[in-house]
């Protein structure tokens, strides 16, 4: 980890040098990171990618901070010591900062909490980098019931950095009908052998859905796809099949996949990926009981490894294709979804996986969570259908990093 120290020091302090002055903080910093000085003058020259924090190292370089407004990192993280009355001048500039609309935050106090700091910083600076530029693949069009799950294109790759593209369902059928039974076989029977049972689903039903992943998965590499959204519902009348298990070995390939053209709930998967490095499951709310606060999510798509067992099932709205009931492990799990047409409100919570039910008139994978915060959010004030659930506590990670790119959190 490298981190670019930004130096702002003043004339009148230039007999004093910057190690001298500030070596607790730097040599503290300096066990944890490789730090790099960048003289202000040339801040211009570091890119995107580095990871700048302002180094405010005296007092009286307020004014010399303001003139070079339009060069700083945003947002503006300055470090400040307290040596050589750097404190009294981060704090002139923090506020005249953010009286101009810049997210500004001061680095001061004990030594590890500066540095437990900065790590979170780099954290939601690294995860925020590698959504830039992603491409997510809108396959078909979102489902006609989802009113409030749509996304402004433009507006998500300013804020955000990530470019979704609209591809035809004509390319997977076109696919689709080139990839013969005899080259999925050996996969059919790899999935088929390591389920717990197999309670739906006769061969033929298996090796079409085998045959739409390696399609969907083909198309990915074609247009460099991270993640994928696929309006799921219009294949089963051309191929007479459901995209369940291709979108669940896609995400085990560390493919986002996301059914029924849910705009945001694939970016929320992607980024909740990128962030805490976990695959997460794509759910409806099911169930809601307000008195005992417990949830129900389910759905057909969860990915094989996030399961510990899984049954091979049939898809339960229409009862074709192969889906999948996951039984997934209990304890600590985050529910999450980012919504809002360019993405900037989003809904968290943590709760404890209690059990695995199964409802004979629900989607086959089903999880009972009891919630830390009150249930009725899903009733009074929801963020559209589908949630996302992630195994362990990120209620703190993930905050962090919608907060520091200026989303509005829904309770």
């Amino acid at each position: 980890m490298t981190i670019h120290l930004i130096s702002f020091a003043s004339l009148l302090h230039k007999q004093v040098s910057l190690r001298s002055s500030h070596e607790a903080i730097l040599s503290e910093l300096e066990k944890y990171y490789t730090v790099k000085f960048i003289d202000y003058q040339d801040m211009n020259k570091l890119s995107s990618d580095d990871f700048k924090i302002i180094f405010i190292a005296t007092g009286g370089v307020e004014r010399l901070v303001i003139q070079h407004f339009e060069s700083l990192p945003r947002p503006a993280i300055l470090l400040a010591d307290g040596m050589q009355n750097s404190l009294a001048a981060a704090l002139e500039i923090s506020t005249w900062l953010r009286g101009r609309g810049m997210k500004s935050e001061i680095l001061h106090g004990e030594l590890p909490v500066i540095i437990q700091r900065i790590h979170t910083l780099y954290n939601n600076f690294q995860a925020q980098r590698s959504l830039f530029g992603k491409r997510i693949g809108v396959i078909g069009t979102p489902s006609s019931w989802l009113v409030a799950s749509n996304v402004d294109y433009l507006l998500a790759k300013r804020r955000w950095g990530i470019e979704y593209m609209d591809i035809p369902l004509e390319r997977i059928y076109e696919h689709f009908q080139q990839i013969t039974d005899d080259e999925v076989g050996a996969s059919c029977a790899a999935v088929a052998s390591q389920a717990l049972a197999c309670r739906e689903g006769t061969p033929e039903d298996l090796i079409k859905a085998m045959r739409l992943y390696r399609t969907i998965k083909k198309v990915c590499e074609e247009e460099r796809l991270e993640a994928l959204t696929l309006s799921c519902f219009k294949l089963i009348e051309q191929i007479d099949t459901t995209g369940c298990l291709a979108l669940s070995l896609l995400n085990d390939d560390g493919i986002m996949a996301g059914c029924e053209g849910d705009l945001q709930s694939i970016f929320t998967l992607l980024a909740v990926k990128a962030l805490t490095k976990k695959d997460g499951f794509m759910a409806n709310p099911s169930m809601i009981n307000s008195r005992t606060n417990e949830l129900i999510l389910a759905h057909c798509t969860v990915g094989l490894k996030q399961a510990e067992r899984y049954i091979i099932r049939n898809h339960f709205e229409t009862e074709k294709g192969i889906a999948i009931q996951g039984l997934l492990p209990t304890g600590d799990v985050t529910i999450v979804k980012c919504g809002g047409e360019c993405l900037d409100e989003y809904y968290l919570s943590t709760g404890t996986l209690s059990e695995n039910t199964n409802y004979i008139n629900m989607c086959r994978t089903q999880v009972r969570i009891r919630m830390n915060t009150p249930a009725e959010y899903f009733l009074k004030n929801p963020l559209g259908n589908h949630h996302i659930l992630i195994h362990g506590n990120f209620e703190d990670t993930l905050n962090e990093f919608f907060q520091a790119n200026a989303c509005k959190r829904t309770e």
